[in-house]
């Protein structure tokens, strides 16, 4: 749990895929970015998507972005992935898991 009781859960695929391609660098960054700010303040860090990814946010992390959702006291992340594929991966993501 985070400062502020924040959970993080990850969407399978993002523990399969997302994370193991990242390079090292990345993913340390990736991990203490989620760790500092969405842990902490989710809604303060993140910025809000629209039509097709209304209800989640992105992070950026340098050209990276994490796609989450805050549902109480729980952030869901989605998707983490480059910002060039990103939010078309989201979409495919978002179609196949429901």
């Amino acid at each position: 749990m985070g400062i502020d009781g924040y959970k993080i859960i990850h969407h399978p695929l993002v523990i399969q895929e997302d994370i193991p391609r990242l390079d090292k660098a990345w993913k340390l960054k990736v991990r203490d970015s989620i760790r500092q700010k969405l842990m902490s303040h989710p809604e303060l860090y993140g910025k809000a998507l629209h039509q097709d990814l209304k209800g989640f946010r992105k992070l950026r992390v340098g050209d990276y972005r994490v796609i989450y959702q805050v549902a109480g006291k729980n952030v869901r992340t989605l998707i983490i992935g480059h910002r060039s594929i990103v939010y078309r991966d989201a979409r495919k993501r978002l179609v196949s898991s429901g």
